[in-house]
């Protein structure tokens, strides 16, 4: 898997299986119809892309992991993205249904404004949606109605008709996913306490001097899921982002150090991975309405 296509344009991506380009922004995928295999290749995303598989031939790689591309399945991709392909040697045409869009379609409409609360696009591949039979069906629904508006001569409603749809699509996305999470609510609930247990390792064992202040992509690492649907998975779970929970972790072992220690607030500070004192003292004022010293002094008088 050497070759690299960058994948700029709509076109090239059609071009790649030997499909028609109805519209140089948007495209309907349906690789029943590629007249090209694609084989061990790698492809540097510079659109949105939203695929639907019904088969399980192509297994697809994303940074150093594998996922087999179930039936039933949907992943999706966003500029700045690099995703391997491997596809069955042996079939020419795999039931793979998606959407392609440049970022150039949306830009000025509602959809560009809103683009990126749809955080799924970030996900990696073993995050993908499953989806139930009737779920399918409303997807395979939504991409016909982007078909059929592609097949129509192009006038001015055109953009504005393609970017509402493909709006619809992705909300459904999104109620999908939203769904998933609440369905896995075990393996969710086993994911938090493994954070914060993460969480509390981190300060209690001095990584917070040698790192600095704790990251999301630090703690979604070590649960092995990408910070996009980790955050996503906290914030369902518990009402606050991860970062908003980490920061709820230092305010608490601040308080801890303030009233059980005598070390100055710029000690405490350093301790916790605050580069200077003053950024800890804002956070802390900002969460709880007055300054570690203001604390201090409070709890003493």
């Amino acid at each position: 898997m050497n070759e690299i296509i960058q994948l700029n344009s709509v076109d090239v991506y059609n071009k790649m299986y030997g499909l028609k380009t109805l519209h140089p922004l948007v495209s309907v995928v349906d690789l029943r119809k590629a007249t090209r295999v694609v084989n061990h290749v790698k492809m540097n995303y510079g659109v949105y892309a939203l695929f639907l598989k019904n088969g399980t031939n192509c297994t697809l790689k994303y940074g150093r992991r594998y996922y087999d591309y179930q039936e039933g399945t949907i992943v999706s991709f966003a500029p700045g993205q690099l995703v391997g392909v491997d596809s069955d040697e042996d079939e020419i045409s795999p039931e793979v249904y998606g959407l392609i869009f440049h970022p150039d379609l949306i830009y000025g409409t509602a959809l560009g404004k809103k683009i990126g609360k749809y955080s799924f696009f970030s996900y990696e591949q073993n995050e993908a949606l499953h989806l139930s039979d009737q779920e399918r069906e409303i997807i395979m629904d939504c991409f016909h109605k982007i078909e059929v508006e592609l097949e129509h001569p192009v006038d001015k409603h055109t953009r504005e008709l393609l970017s509402v749809n493909i709006e619809l699509l992705l909300d459904y996305c999104l109620r999908f996913y939203d769904r998933q999470f609440y369905t896995r609510e075990k393996v969710n609930n086993d994911v938090l306490i493994r954070f914060e247990q993460l969480l509390n390792d981190y300060f209690r064992n001095g990584e917070s001097q040698v790192r600095g202040l704790p990251s999301v992509r630090y703690f979604a690492d070590k649960v092995f899921l990408s910070p996009g649907y980790f955050g996503d998975l906290v914030k369902k779970e518990t009402g606050k982002t991860a970062q908003e929970y980490i920061q709820g972790k230092i305010i608490e072992l601040s308080k801890e150090y303030i009233l059980g220690s005598q070390l100055g607030i710029s000690q405490i500070a350093y301790s916790l991975g605050f580069q200077y004192p003053q950024h800890f003292s804002r956070l802390f004022k900002k969460l709880e309405g007055c300054t570690p010293n203001e604390f201090r002094n409070q709890a003493m008088s």
